[in-house]
């Protein structure tokens, strides 16, 4: 699969100026209003009682800020944070290890946590709970478990598929939280702060555009900010205005709905050769010639939460909106070939 402009994954490039531009603090933290204000309460409480949070668990997209609330959390409770992933870990000696390095207060940040296998996963239950692993000494008859203890600290589990943790997991977390979509009010004022810390010059009209077309999401309101100061820079003055923004998006195939050619592409293929379907995810998938994985993990989240597409139990459907939105006649606007002749 070609590497998409609009992906909300991390891609590699993304890493120098995500650090750069991520905020450290809550005060700084722009959108998610409501888990801000719960998880402010939350950790002046731990504060005051001097303990450590209990354990969070941050659910939705990928490009949401889950690291970064992460981040914050350590910042605000004064630790240091671990981080690490669940396809990292591949055997509960290595998770063991992770543990009995951290310090009192620590956050461990572990991504992907849905990915664990489940013999690294039980080694977190009592951790969790108790703050302790217990540990193998010898083999056969002559094998007994050791209990060590460990530092407080706070796990935070960070995922874009809740539903795949088992339930042990789940129910051992004390805290949380669903991260939304961002209003492209939000992605404004992100967008316009980072170009102030990147010494991009743009305006409120500039900075909107590129929200418009984020997909809701401030990893990608950064990526394309980039991509347009680029633009900017070399073919007109530096300065990002509405029409350097819209021109250089367009020029990327990114439209005014954050769509790219291959959300098109998928949209065109269902109206026009399946008259806007339903049809099923594997013979969408062959004849736009992607993987069905791919197409249901990365491309229709975004189209189905924004009405492009639906998801019936026949197959896949398009919407009215698709249908304008790509300029095709809605289907109750066709035409019949006798239209126009007299009886």
């Amino acid at each position: 699969m070609n590497k998409r402009i609009i992906t909300t994954d991390a891609l590699e490039e993304d890493l120098p100026v995500e650090g750069s531009l991520r905020p450290q603090t809550l005060d700084e933290y722009i959108g998610q209003e409501k888990i801000r204000n719960i998880l402010r309460v939350y950790i002046e409480a731990a504060r005051q009682r001097k303990e450590p949070l209990d354990h969070v668990l941050l659910y939705g997209p990928p490009g949401l800020g889950k690291t970064t609330l992460s981040n914050i959390i350590a910042n605000e409770m004064g630790g240091h944070m671990q981080v690490t992933s669940g396809p990292a870990i591949d055997k509960p000696g290595e998770m063991a290890a992770i543990l009995n390095n951290l310090q009192e207060g620590d956050i461990l940040f572990v991504d992907e946590i849905h990915r664990l296998n489940r013999q690294v996963e039980e080694i977190l239950y009592p951790a969790m709970e108790d703050f302790a692993i217990d540990i193998m000494i010898g083999k056969g008859a002559s094998a007994r478990s050791i209990r060590l203890n460990l530092p407080r600290f706070t796990l935070v589990g960070a995922t874009t598929r809740a539903g795949l943790l088992s339930a042990p997991l789940r129910d051992r977390f004390g805290i949380t939280f669903h991260l939304d979509f961002y209003s492209q009010r939000e992605l404004k004022t992100i967008v316009l702060r980072s170009a102030e810390a990147l010494g991009v010059e743009i305006d409120e009209k500039g900075a909107g555009e590129i929200a418009r077309r984020a997909r809701g999401t401030p990893r990608l309101a950064n990526r394309l900010l980039k991509n347009v100061r680029d633009f900017a820079q070399v073919r007109y003055d530096g300065s990002i205005t509405s029409e350097v923004a819209g021109t250089a998006l367009d020029l990327l195939e990114v439209d005014q709905y954050g769509l790219d050619k291959m959300d098109r592409k998928l949209l065109s293929t269902l109206i026009l050769n399946y008259q806007g379907g339903p049809v099923g995810l594997e013979t969408l998938a062959a004849a736009i010639g992607e993987d069905s994985g791919t197409l249901e993990d990365v491309y229709e989240p975004y189209l189905i939460q924004n009405g492009f597409l639906n998801r019936t139990p026949r197959g896949r459907t398009a919407s009215m909106l698709s249908y304008r939105h790509l300029g095709y006649k809605l289907p109750d606007e066709e035409v019949p070939d006798d239209a126009g002749e007299e009886e």
